[in-house]
Parts: structure tokens; C-alpha cells; sequence
């Protein structure tokens, strides 16, 4: 019996991608699992050791670890719960026929198209107790009599941060869903316009049932995003003031910016199970329809 003749003319194609990822990805999640374990500083090369779970223990009865954690579910839900509001709400009026249509599409997607760190520098500016526009804007309008250092506040800089991430992922939401509104049948509408079904009843029994995947996947996507998000609130706050402002990715980062890349790695290495709780969902959804 004749045997096939394998082709590794495909296999070939996807090496390259599969040694950037394994280089990129791979072997830094695996250093970093071993790191969790050591007493790993830098700035201490010599005392590099094996600690066992040391560093957990200390990572559970960290006081700023808790309020990173607690900060963190802050930050997932309302940045990522008003993001899929706000960005369901533009993508229904995106979907509707006036002159324009086109152009407000596409100046929409300038927040999510600016990078993170450009973001966080330009929002900064804004929120600017001295020189921000939006203290100027506030005193023009009368409401209040001097300038606001919203970011210098315990009581205002984390609801500043969570406004920033809500302004730049609103056109990500916008656009999934307008890709998923482009597909629903105007069939369905036009049989509910016959029902003499109202706007609310089409909405709730034929455009949301029909997106569900669609914002599942999404909500998904955005909370895995927001969860690693360190640019944004670093280049506005670094954490501050007080620790009001720190995340548990953002704790991470400042813990390894001074080389206690142990540490950083065990909170890593907590934040990326987290995460996959979240990432098994949107797995299987994605296998599930292949």
C-alpha cells in the first residue's frame, strides 16, 4: 500500500509564527512561573534562591495586594459594563441611514485607535488642577469657583482613571456590534412591524438574542484588555495617590520596575489564572462554532 506523502509546505509557513510566539510568550510565562517560586531582586543578584511559596504567603497578607484586587474588580466592572453600554448605545445609532454616516464612523474609532500611553498623557492634561481643560470648562459654566486636582485626590483620581478607560474602549464595543447589526435579517424587523411589535420589544427579542455571541466574545475580549491594562493609569497617576489609584497589573509592573521580580511574579502568575477563568468561557464559545 502506497503511503501519503506528507506536505510540510504549510507547516513551514506557520514556523516562523509559532518560534515568535513560543520566544515572545512561551518562554517568559515559564521563566516567570519559575521566578514565583525565588527570591528573585536584581538588585541582589547574589542572593537569588528557592523560596517555595514564600512569596504567595506573603502576596495573601499584603494589604496593597487586597486593594490592588479590590481595585481591579472596580476597574473590570464599571470600566468594561459602561464601555458595553455606552459603545451598544453608539453602535445603534451608527447603524441608522443619515448624511455623514460614514465620516462619524470613522472619527469614532479615534479612541480606540490612539495608544495607551498617548491616552493616559492627553488625559492628564484634562483633568490638570492648574491649566486642565476640563477645570476651565467647569469654571466657565459656574460650577465651581476654583480648580479641581482630580488626579491628587484619593476621592477623585480612580473615577477620573475609570472615565479615561471607558472613553477609549466605547468605539471597540461600537464597531463589534455594528459588524453584528449589519448581519441581523431585516426580515425579522419587517415581521415585527407587521406584529405591531414596539422598538423596546424588537430590541429585547430580536437584536440582543441575535448579538449574543457577538457580545459575549466581546465582553470577554475587553475584560482580559482592561484586567492587563497598566499604560493608561501609569502614565496619569502610577498607582497614586495613596494607592487609590493601583490595579493588580499596575502593582505588578511597580513591583518590577524596582527588581523584585520574584514578588511580581507570583502576582503575575495569580493574575494570569484569574484571567484564564475568563479566557476558558470565550474558548469554548470559539470552539464551539468552528
Amino acid at each position: 500500500m502506497r503511503r501519503k506523502k506528507i506536505n510540510l509546505w504549510p507547516y513551514l509557513l506557520v514556523l516562523p509564527a509559532l518560534l515568535i510566539v513560543t520566544f515572545v510568550v512561551f518562554i517568559p510565562v515559564i521563566e516567570a512561573i519559575f521566578m514565583s517560586f525565588q527570591s528573585y531582586d536584581l538588585r541582589r543578584p547574589d542572593k537569588i534562591a528557592y523560596l517555595g511559596f514564600k512569596n504567595f504567603a506573603e502576596m495573601f497578607s499584603d494589604p496593597i495586594f487586597w486593594l490592588a484586587f479590590k481595585n481591579t474588580i472596580i476597574w473590570v466592572v464599571f470600566g468594561v459594563g459602561l464601555q458595553f453600554l455606552f459603545g451598544f448605545i453608539l453602535a445603534l445609532l451608527l447603524n441608522q441611514s443619515f448624511r455623514g454616516r460614514g465620516m462619524i464612523r470613522a472619527v469614532s474609532l479615534i479612541p480606540w485607535a490612539t495608544p495607551g500611553v498617548l491616552i493616559g498623557l492627553m488625559w492628564k492634561w484634562i483633568y490638570d488642577g492648574n491649566y486642565g481643560v476640563l477645570n476651565d470648562l467647569l469654571i466657565k459654566l459656574g460650577l465651581i469657583d476654583q480648580g479641581i486636582t482630580f488626579l491628587s485626590q484619593t476621592s477623585t483620581a480612580f473615577g477620573s482613571v475609570i472615565v479615561t478607560i471607558i472613553w477609549q474602549g466605547i468605539p471597540f464595543f461600537a464597531i463589534m456590534i455594528l459588524a453584528g447589526l449589519q448581519v441581523i435579517s431585516q426580515e425579522m424587523y419587517e415581521a415585527a412591524d407587521i406584529d405591531g411589535a414596539s422598538k423596546l420589544q424588537k430590541l429585547f427579542h430580536i437584536t440582543i438574542p441575535s448579538l449574543k455571541n457577538v457580545i459575549i466574545i466581546t465582553i470577554l475580549l475587553r475584560i482580559i484588555w482592561v484586567s492587563n491594562s497598566v499604560d493608561i493609569i501609569h502614565n496619569m497617576t502610577g498607582g497614586g495617590p495613596s494607592y487609590s489609584t493601583q490595579t493588580l497589573s499596575v502593582y505588578i509592573f511597580n513591583k518590577a520596575t524596582v527588581l523584585d521580580l520574584g514578588y511580581s511574579s507570583s502576582m503575575a502568575l495569580f493574575l494570569m489564572f484569574m484571567l484564564a477563568m475568563v479566557a476558558v468561557p470565550y474558548l469554548k464559545n470559539a470552539f464551539k462554532e468552528r
